[in-house]
């Protein structure tokens, strides 16, 4: 391994070699690097006229406070099995940011089983996240569709509702127009949308079947949009209907958003939930992280904090909301609130729902004011990322 690594973006060359090492890396096909290849960039490693790794990266919008900020979604990574264990992916995943940074990017999701790696380059997760398991039967008694209906494929005032609820929670992807397409061919998803007759589209649900050997199947949410409790019920209703054929309904991993009612709605709480891997935040460019974020237009602050540099570092900040808008600039004042990266992380993403979360998560503050006030200038949004890249 002493021949010079060298980065580079890919060609079409580079793109059917990394290809073919990612299908060796993972020990199976990956489908993405072919369904993506108009809309990602790749970046790879090569040694010797050998690519050695490479991931994909997505310069997508994220909802935060409800407004727009541009997000590098990093994905489908690998490094040569051959090349594991020298720091390479560190090296790949500064060479992948780089350049969707120079195109905007001022923060970075990423969905990963390596936490603890990600976690020693910046990342953290804002919130757990579960797939949910149900038996059709109990979704079918105990849920009512209160008069809704149920109409098949996907049109544009479904994907405008679905655009308007992302806003309301912190993480969610601003869909490119490409995006539905992807999915659907991707995983050959069925659509749904709801409402009551005569009424705008209320909810948006798709899913997948896949035929069980004898008899049944297995169905598996990966959308779920409702934009009130009585659409998420009726929703919930019409997937017991499916009955008769799937003996159990699993909702995707972050597919429910964080309100409980599918629990709230069972007689006898027989679900399962079983933990994934998180979806993980990383602050890139923390003033225009702050600038582009939306913030309560009634919530006026300003709170010295110190923040952790990539360096190791501490850096004295000033934090400043006034009328929706926020900013925060270089301060000498001795912060009253201490952040390290991962921390400021899940604080963007509104992960802290009170000063006690923040504290028991490692959060050092000398005053409890100062830390209720930035802890509040956060919440008002829950996190929640159901996209998957």
């Amino acid at each position: 391994m002493n021949q010079q690594l060298t980065f580079i973006p890919a060609d079409d060359d580079l793109w059917e070699r990394y290809d073919q090492l990612a299908t060796r890396a993972y020990g199976h096909p990956i489908r993405d690097i072919a369904h993506l290849r108009e809309h990602a960039d790749l970046q790879v490693a090569v040694r010797g006229g050998r690519v050695v790794a490479g991931g994909l990266g997505l310069l997508v919008d994220q909802f935060f406070g409800g407004a727009l900020v541009p997000s590098a979604c990093l994905g489908d990574g690998c490094v040569a099995p051959e090349e594991r264990g020298d720091h390479l992916a560190a090296d790949m995943t500064r060479e992948r940011l780089r350049p969707l940074i120079e195109r905007g990017a001022v923060i970075s999701a990423i969905v990963t089983s390596s936490t603890g790696y990600a976690r020693r380059l910046g990342w953290e997760a804002p919130t757990g996240v579960l797939a949910w398991t149900v038996a059709a039967d109990d979704l079918k008694r105990d849920f009512a569709d209160e008069g809704f209906e149920a109409e098949h494929g996907l049109t544009d005032e479904a994907e405008t509702l679905q655009r308007d609820l992302a806003r309301q929670w912190n993480g969610p992807v601003h869909r490119p127009t490409w995006w539905n397409r992807w999915k659907h061919d991707k995983s050959n998803l069925t659509t749904y949308r709801f409402a009551r007759p005569g009424h705008p589209t209320a909810g948006l649900l798709s899913l997948t079947t896949q035929r069980h050997e004898r008899h049944g199947m297995t169905l598996t949410v990966h959308d779920f949009w409702a934009a009130s409790q009585p659409t998420a019920a009726a929703m919930l209703a019409f997937l017991g209907r499916h009955n008769t054929r799937a003996r159990t309904i699993t909702f995707r991993r972050g597919t429910l958003p964080p309100y409980p009612t599918l629990l709230h709605g069972l007689r006898h709480h027989r679900t399962t939930a079983e933990a994934w891997h998180p979806w993980m935040l990383r602050i890139l460019n923390i003033p225009e992280a702050v600038r582009l974020r939306g913030w309560p237009s009634d919530l006026t602050i300003a709170v010295p904090v110190e923040i952790e540099s990539e360096h190791g570092k501490w850096d004295r900040w000033m934090l400043q909301i006034k009328a929706g808008a926020g900013e925060i600039v270089p301060t000498q004042v001795e912060g009253q609130v201490l952040l390290t990266r991962r921390q400021l992380a899940v604080w963007y993403a509104g992960g802290y729902r009170s000063t006690t979360s923040a504290r028991m998560a490692g959060v050092h503050a000398v005053s409890e004011n100062a830390l209720a006030t930035l802890v509040r200038s956060t919440a008002q949004l829950e996190p929640w990322l159901p996209d998957h890249f």
